[in-house]
């Protein structure tokens, strides 16, 4: 018995029924509603406010960035 396979190129290829892609988990594409509201329940300020903004070192920039995405909205905020 042998320990290879035979494959006649001369044979036409199968019909193909269907193809199934794998999904991307960090794809936004199949979210439903639910999944939207939560995410703005979970991350309620916009990561970083709109704008163009320009630093001396990629440290500051990271260092506000940061800052951004960790700071606590206006409405939560304790007086």
């Amino acid at each position: 018995m042998s320990d290879y396979v035979v494959i006649n190129i001369q044979d036409p290829i199968g019909k193909t029924v269907g193809r199934r892609k794998p999904r991307d988990p960090l794809s936004l594409k199949g979210q439903t509603k639910a999944d939207k509201r939560a995410w703005r329940r979970a991350f309620p300020t916009p990561f970083t406010p709109k704008g163009v903004y320009r630093f001396h070192s990629h440290e500051e920039a990271d260092a506000w960035l940061l800052k951004m995405i960790t700071r606590v909205p206006a409405s939560q905020a304790k007086s």
